[in-house]
């Protein structure tokens, strides 16, 4: 593919501030080093996930077990906090990013999103220096806000929005937010939410044939279909909900329920699980990301049934698989990766009745599943990091043309 930037005198100097090293983002930065058109530098505002942490929403211990900083040029501002958080506002202040900008040649500064306090000076110095901002956030209009922090984005991002010089939506749900703010569509540019394909896919080749060596490792029946589920074990994630699709079914079907993750949730599933004498449900615990593969292989169908998910990567992996997927309608990634009746089903969240018809439908018709788990490996090749790099050198593009 032609950089869009071929024939410049100079390599593009863009800058990307981030919170923090972020597993999933990581090796996009490392790709877009590697462009010849562009001169990239990554600003972290934390080293957050580099060492050890608590995972309030695991409940545990975390340590990402993938290199964060490898193949890209990166540096750490001091973060001043006397809270300091990666998630709250006030909990990145990070003073170093105004002569950053000030003593550098940046052509252009790449934020993720406003709500931290060094994003809004990251942005206020950028236009207060002419040089141009690039926004990719998350949010989305499947969550319905209160009265009162409508009222406030209404005021505060309608402002904000006008000076931004383009928007790098992340999937479609995330394009229509920015359209109800009246931005027009010349100025939103699809850099897609992606994971590792090439990671995750070429695990797909080397373990999905050994299904059953991998269900005997952890105890799980080998001949019948695995019902899937990876994510932090919490409310908001809605695990009870499969889990009585899965009882329901259960009485009829012979099939296993496997819970990769953790969270405050746990111990109620499993009282719930036992109570109720529901057999073949396994809890794994949290797993790293090198671990992830073995239980995305070991399965034959992903269910995501979150309450509000901006969007859930975890659905990208296991589509990597070529899993068949049922997400709820509060899923962000179901708005451009679940192709209802073609690669997966979508739901009304918290609609057990219709998730487990769904489920049963799946787990009924294993040709369905065949046919399903295709349709999701090949959408799924279309959704890469290609596609972000190809969306960042566009938008840039556009950018230099006027």
């Amino acid at each position: 593919m032609m950089s869009p930037l071929s024939g410049k005198t100079k390599k593009y100097n863009l800058l990307i501030l981030v919170s923090h090293p972020i597993q999933y983002q990581t090796p996009l930065y490392k790709l877009l080093s590697k462009e010849p058109d562009i001169d990239l530098t990554v600003l972290f505002c934390s080293d957050w996930g580099l060492k050890t942490y608590k995972d309030k929403g695991f409940g545990k211990e975390v340590k990402w077990d993938i290199p964060l900083l490898d193949g890209y040029k990166y540096k750490f501002l001091k973060n001043v906090s006397p809270f300091p958080n990666v998630s709250t506002f006030f909990g990145l202040i990070n003073p170093e990013i105004v002569n950053e900008l000030k003593k550098s040649d940046y052509d252009a500064i790449w934020l993720h999103g406003w709500n931290s306090f060094t994003n809004w000076l990251a942005m206020v110095t950028a236009f207060y220096l002419n040089i141009p901002v690039l926004l990719r956030g998350e949010t989305n209009l499947l969550q319905k806000p209160t009265f009162l922090k409508n009222l406030t984005k209404e005021l505060v991002l309608k402002n904000l929005f006008k000076n931004i010089s383009v928007f790098l939506a992340i999937g479609k749900y995330n394009a229509d937010f920015y359209k109800s703010f009246g931005m027009p569509e010349e100025k939103i540019f699809l850099v897609p939410y992606t994971v590792n394909n090439d990671f995750f896919v070429s695990k797909a080749q080397e373990l999905i044939s050994k299904k059953k060596e991998l269900r005997k490792k952890y105890n799980v029946p080998e001949e019948s279909p695995v019902v899937l589920f990876s994510g932090k074990l919490i409310d908001k994630k809605r695990p009870f909900d499969l889990l009585k699709a899965f009882e329901i079914i259960s009485k009829d079907i012979r099939t296993s329920l496997v819970f990769v993750g953790d969270g405050n949730l746990r111990n109620k599933l499993e009282t719930y699980a036992k109570n109720n004498h529901i057999q073949n449900v396994f809890f794994i615990g949290f797993r790293n990301q090198t671990e992830l593969p073995e239980f995305y292989a070991m399965a034959d169908i992903f269910v995501l049934p979150s309450d509000f998910e901006p969007w859930g990567l975890v659905v990208n992996e296991a589509m990597c698989f070529g899993l068949p997927v049922i997400v709820s309608n509060k899923v962000g990634a179901g708005g451009d990766l679940v192709k209802n009746g073609e690669n997966g089903f979508i739901y009304k969240a918290g609609n057990v009745i219709m998730l487990t018809s769904y489920l049963k439908d799946l787990l009924q018709d294993e040709t369905k599943r065949i046919k399903f788990g295709q349709s999701s490996k090949g959408l799924i090749q279309e959704w890469s990091y290609k596609e972000d790099i190809s969306g960042i050198l566009c938008a840039i593009s556009s950018m230099e043309s006027k």
